[in-house]
């Protein structure tokens, strides 16, 4: 699928008195600016791809994958959030599937194949295990492409590398389009990302495709 994104904004300070006071003493001007995030940025994202989107915090990250996100959806694409994923208080196994061997089926899939886990509700999993959990109502969920923004920022960077080799392990066996946004740069190899993309502030960015993953 081939995408074009530009993304503009302009800005203006409010003249209020102290801005007026910094802008006389530092010399600033408070005429209206064009803040340039994209400028017809041209990718092209193919169903199976894992997106690795990484960059400083307030760099855009944020603002492509959800232009990414609306532009698959324009095309046709079901999209899901991974963090949008909702979990009732109900043990796994009445959460998931069509009957006990499909339920058990997806856990194992998303990597929940411990019984002890079956019966536990989503409220006394750990963190990974949460994820792991939405994993499994994605994969029943049939989105094609899936999300995340901030991508494992809550987790230690230990079970944050688990869940991402996870994450894609488990969305190329069923053929899912990953992309994931966050500031943390130590997952390129966990993820291997057959889309690469660095974001710097302004309209700087850096965009790889790896050698295909085989």
């Amino acid at each position: 699928m081939e995408l074009t994104i530009t993304k503009k904004f302009s800005s203006t300070a409010e003249r209020s008195p102290r801005v007026l006071e910094v802008a006389e003493a530092f010399g600033l001007g408070l005429a209206e600016k064009e803040f340039v995030i994209y400028d017809d940025l041209k990718l092209e994202i193919r169903q199976g791809d894992v997106v690795y989107v990484t960059g400083q915090s307030g760099s855009g990250k944020s603002i492509i994958l959800r232009e990414i996100e609306q532009e698959m959806v324009k095309h046709g694409a079901k999209v899901a959030n991974i963090d949008m994923v909702p979990m009732e208080s109900r043990a796994l196994i009445d959460q998931v599937g069509t009957d006990m061997a499909d339920a058990i089926r997806l856990l194992s899939l998303a990597g929940l194949n411990d019984a002890y886990l079956f019966i536990r509700k989503p409220e006394e999993l750990s963190d990974g295990q949460k994820y792991r959990f939405r994993l499994a109502k994605l994969i029943e969920s049939g989105s094609t492409v899936w999300v995340a923004d901030e991508f494992t920022a809550t987790l230690d960077r230990i079970t944050a590398a688990v869940v991402a080799f996870n994450l894609q392990k488990i969305a190329r066996k069923v053929g899912a389009t990953v992309i994931v946004a966050t500031t943390h740069m130590d997952l390129r190899e966990s993820l291997q990302p057959s889309l690469y993309i660095e974001k710097y502030y302004r309209d700087r960015l850096h965009v790889e495709r790896p050698v295909e993953q085989k």
